[in-house]
């Protein structure tokens, strides 16, 4: 009989309690054993949570205090020479000093770089490995925990990010190719796949979803030679696992590779099976990916049983498409959902009691049978309901032009024209957006939404919060000034909540990285903007200085990357419906006299397809969404974007056809690597490479920061140079961002009088 299974599952907490547990230990709150504490509990809680939902055979080790591939490099001892003193003084404040930098007086640790998990919005820690990298295993996490889900008595597969992929996600310091130093790594694999089989493992999990990527003949090597000299340790047996998409000419690789079992997303790539079953050797166990790992709605059960039907004998487990890591926990606590959208949804647990279901089907329980088709039917009413679809909204994304998608003159002139309104001096400085969310804050946001606080007091908390921020901005001399968002929960939400055609929930949190969680807007419908959402603020705001305080706003495409998107209709076409929304709000503002709208876009690399085939179609569609947004204004207007944490060497030309007056980017954890890709292209539009890393706690200096700033100059013209940090200030707390835009501003005003007394 099939069994039922999963890949990994969130480790937050239903109601965040990782992320609790962090902060406390992080602000020395609690010891490092409460913390210690509250991840077994979390661990044993969901380990019970998925077993009692239908789950056969439950993964151990997916589980990490905050990021699983940090806990692979660690793992295997790939720890930077920098931070190996601070590991052999302290493992567990070593291992936060690699994720967060430390600056305590006695050392200055910068963070690993950190860059987007594929085409999620999960960011992880790129392991950062040195010429002659030694491996070795460190500690007994994969052990360890096996042994705590053997206790409870349950049939539990440890999870290792397999080696080719691990490689291939990091950095050579001395930039040299990663791939070089799996000979060197793969005895440490062999040495902990043994220890595993010696404590009763009977499967291994080894992720390998770079398979799902364009693969050259030196990564098709590299998975040949590894999984080779894998095959002659005496180990569980191996479950190859990837995800994200399909093997494509992947496929036959993947097949021949000597593994036990092949894990494959049916969601996200279907057809694969059929060619797929061809190649896979008789013996091969088959672990089917047929629900969404990644969104929240109830399944096309129909469809996967099909799938399930179609692999016959040769399937052995019916599995989420991925990791349960990127959708919340369990939908029963969503208690003040409307009914329909309710019922329409799935997260982690009943994703797997959907599984459940399908093997119960397979089986030929009768029950199992008639619920099936009460999913099809409520599935069917879904699709069909009137809430899904607005007919103006319709009418309008049908009256778009390409000329509505173009800015009227060329940057040249709207970059004379803009100078002319907004006289900044050379290298100009601004931030990113947010100030400091403070606990009072906080405090005030949820006793005014818990009816504690009334409209009048809030109006008049957030009124004297965005005054204080001006004023602080102005103190410390930094050019455009932005409001501070004090009215604003998250970037995306905030907006989603004035849109027609989402819906929030109160308990859908998912991990971004680290503690830092957010709680995606569920886009279920047709987007339209009923009234507008920012200009009170910016207007407010923009009345108390002289100098020009940006709009903000979030962009389409980000919006939609980072909602649980509708499944019934094409991503872009919901992709235009939210930039004409935005459209309208951008004008808006211009009307209001705002010279500066900030447009953030920092999932545009996020949402490219992850074969290069397939993307010129997604690039031309969210590009368009951008300009669409963007487009509607005057020259003199000036249009900025920010980006961080993703690699734009490969879409800069892309990146340049957004046509942006200013883009802001994320280069300080990579030391300005990402202006490599400006150096062969020249970029012809202004630009401010982040000087200031602000998820981390440490204070960059102004020496550091006018290094970043000589390293832009070797690349960009001093024209083009903004000065700012890398994202925005709502994570940090007060004293740390004043240390650090002051020393921002003292470097930009050093490299001007540099460059002004050269000139």
């Amino acid at each position: 009989m099939i069994s039922v299974t999963h890949l990994g599952f969130p480790r937050i907490g239903a109601r965040r309690e990782l992320k609790l547990a962090l902060e406390s230990f992080w602000k020395g709150d609690t010891p490092a054993q409460s913390l210690h504490a509250t991840a077994a509990s979390l661990r044993e809680r969901h380990w019970r949570l998925a077993h009692d939902a239908g789950a056969d055979v439950v993964p151990c080790n997916d589980f990490s205090l905050y990021d699983h591939v940090l806990d692979n490099a660690v793992l295997f001892d790939a720890i930077p020479a920098s931070h190996r003193a601070a590991f052999e003084e302290d493992p567990l404040g070593g291992y936060f000093a690699l994720a967060r930098g430390v600056q305590d007086g006695r050392r200055d640790l910068r963070a690993l770089e950190m860059t987007k998990w594929f085409d999620t919005n999960y960011h992880y820690l790129v392991p950062q490995f040195e010429p002659g990298q030694r491996f070795a295993l460190r500690g007994d996490k994969p052990l360890a925990e096996l042994a705590q889900a053997q206790a409870l008595g349950l049939d539990a597969r440890p999870v290792l990010l397999g080696p080719v992929s691990f490689l291939k996600l990091g950095k050579r310091n001395d930039g040299g190719d990663p791939r070089e130093l799996l000979d060197a790594l793969l005895p440490a694999y062999a040495e902990l796949l043994a220890k595993l089989k010696a404590a009763g493992a009977q499967w291994v999990q080894l992720d390998e979803p770079t398979l799902t990527l364009d693969l050259d003949d030196a990564d098709r090597a590299a998975f040949r030679r590894a999984y080779a000299a894998l095959a002659e340790v005496d180990a569980p047996r191996r479950l190859l696992t990837t995800y994200f998409g399909a093997l494509g000419d992947n496929a036959t690789l993947a097949a021949q590779l000597p593994v036990e079992g092949l894990h494959v997303d049916l969601v996200r790539a279907p057809q694969q099976l059929e060619s797929l079953l061809p190649l896979l050797p008789e013996q091969r166990a088959l672990s089917l990916g047929v629900v969404d790992g990644r969104n929240i709605w109830r399944a096309d059960l129909d469809a996967a049983l099909s799938l399930a039907r179609r692999a016959g004998d040769r399937a052995t487990w019916l599995a989420p498409s991925c990791s349960l890591l990127h959708v919340p926990t369990d939908i029963e606590l969503e208690r003040k959902l409307p009914t329909p959208l309710r019922h329409w949804m799935a997260y982690a647990r009943q994703k797997i009691e959907e599984l459940h279901l399908l093997a119960g089907v397979l089986g030929g329980d009768a029950q199992a049978a008639r619920d099936l088709a009460a999913a099809a039917s409520a599935r069917a009413a879904r699709l069909a309901s009137p809430l899904l679809r607005n007919a103006q909204v319709r009418k309008r994304l049908a009256a778009v032009e390409p000329a509505m998608a173009r800015r009227v003159s060329p940057y040249a002139k709207r970059a004379q024209l803009q100078q002319e309104r907004l006289n900044l001096p050379l290298f100009p400085t601004t931030t990113i957006g947010s100030f400091p969310q403070t606990a009072q804050v906080r405090r005030a946001r949820a006793e005014h939404k818990a009816g504690k606080l009334d409209d009048a007091a809030y109006q008049a908390f957030l009124e004297n919060e965005t005054t204080q921020c001006l004023r602080e901005q102005e103190t410390l001399g930094i050019d455009v000034l932005v409001h501070g968002e004090f009215e604003r929960n998250d970037m995306v939400e905030y907006f989603g909540e004035q849109l027609d055609g989402f819906a929030f929930t109160a308990h859908g949190w998912v991990q971004s990285y680290g503690s830092r969680c957010v709680k995606p807007p569920v886009l279920f419908g047709d987007v339209a903007r009923p009234r507008a959402m920012t200009v009170e603020w910016t207007r407010y705001a923009q009345s108390l200085t002289a100098r020009p305080v940006k709009g903000m706003l979030t962009g389409p495409v980000t919006i939609l990357q980072w909602s649980f998107v509708r499944d019934d209709q094409p991503r872009a076409d919901s992709c235009r419906q939210i930039a004409l929304a935005l459209r309208e709000e951008v004008l808006d503002l211009e009307a209001a006299g705002i010279a500066v709208i900030q447009i953030d876009e920092p999932a545009l690399r996020e949402g490219l397809p992850l074969r290069r085939a397939d993307w010129p179609a997604y690039l031309a569609w969210a590009g368009e969404s951008f300009r669409l947004a963007a487009s509607g204004v005057g020259d003199a207007t000036q249009i900025h974007t920010h980006m961080c944490y993703a690699e734009f060497n490969d879409i800069i030309e892309a990146v340049a056809a957004l046509d942006a007056d200013v883009i802001s980017i994320e280069t300080s954890r990579s030391r300005m690597e990402l202006l490599d890709a400006f150096a062969r292209y020249r970029y012809p539009n202004g630009i401010g490479p982040g000087v200031y890393d602000i998820h981390s706690p440490r204070v960059p200096s102004e020496t550091e920061m006018r290094e970043l700033l000589d390293k832009a100059l070797e690349v960009l013209d001093p024209a083009q140079l903004w000065v700012n940090p890398d994202c925005g200030l709502k994570t940090r707390g007060w004293p740390e961002v004043r240390s650090a835009l002051q020393a921002m501003v003292r470097a930009a005003q050093g490299l001007r009088e540099s460059v002004l007394a050269t000139a």
